[in-house]
Parts: C-alpha cells; sequence; structure tokens
C-alpha cells in the first residue's frame, strides 16, 4: 500500500482467494479505459447477421414466383439468411401442400447459393423455411 502511495496509482486485488492475495500496482481509471477500448474493437469486429424475408402465398404464380426468386439470389449472394414464408389468409391454410412444395422448389433452386438451414415448418398461418448462404472459399 506505501508503494502504491509513493507512486500515485492504485493497488487493485487481482486474486481474492489466493493465499496470500494477489495485488496489483496500476492506474485503475486508465485500466478501465483501455478495458472499455478493447470490448468496443471486439463489438465492431463480431458479425451482424442480416436476415431478409420474401413472403408467398400458396398459390404464387410463376412469374411472381421467378421475381422473388431473383431477390432471393441477391439476398444470400449479398451474404444475408433468407427466411422464406408462406402465408395462409383465410381458408386458404386447406393448401398446406402447395405451400411446403413452393418453399422445397426455392431451396432446390437455390441449392448452389446457400443451404436449407431449417425446413419448411407450419407456424399458426405460416410456413416458414430459412436459408443461409454458403461460405466463400
Amino acid at each position: 500500500m506505501a508503494k502504491s502511495k509513493e507512486l500515485e496509482l492504485d493497488l487493485v486485488e487481482i486474486s481474492p482467494k489466493a493465499n496470500p492475495p494477489v495485488c496489483k500496482i496500476i492506474d485503475y481509471k486508465k485500466f478501465l479505459y483501455e478495458q472499455k477500448k478493447r470490448d468496443k474493437a471486439m463489438k465492431a469486429k463480431a458479425t451482424k447477421v442480416i436476415v431478409k424475408e420474401i413472403r408467398f402465398g400458396p398459390q404464387t404464380d410463376d412469374h411472381d414466383y421467378e421475381f422473388k426468386k431473383r431477390h432471393a439470389e441477391k439476398f444470400l449472394k449479398d451474404g444475408a439468411k433468407l427466411k422464406a414464408y408462406v402465408f395462409f389468409k383465410g381458408r386458404s391454410i386447406v393448401y398446406k401442400d402447395q405451400g411446403e412444395i413452393l418453399l422445397l422448389k426455392l431451396a432446390q433452386e437455390l441449392e448452389e447459393l446457400g443451404k436449407v438451414e431449417q425446413m419448411p415448418k407450419l407456424e399458426g398461418k405460416r410456413m416458414t423455411m430459412f436459408i443461409a448462404p454458403k461460405t466463400k472459399k
């Protein structure tokens, strides 16, 4: 303690459970600043996952399907995850099989750009499927 006062620095307890307790003489404010700076740099390096959504109806026409498929291709090329879903309105829930066929067709056509993370799954009035982009080598 005398040494830390003499140097005008802080005495910080590193390991209190050790026998004798381990302490270090440092400038505590500077230490906190450096730690905050390190945490901020780590956060900036972390990859941010972007999820793009594409919505279909159970009886989506071929032209609309191709149009939305082109958008899906662009999203996967840009490195975003894709959430494709079929939304069933009212009594169209009867066409669950058509919705599943539509999503599986999309997955098959986007096979070279991404891989299916979650197969089509019905949740309420939505049938959802996730496709993750393939990593570039």
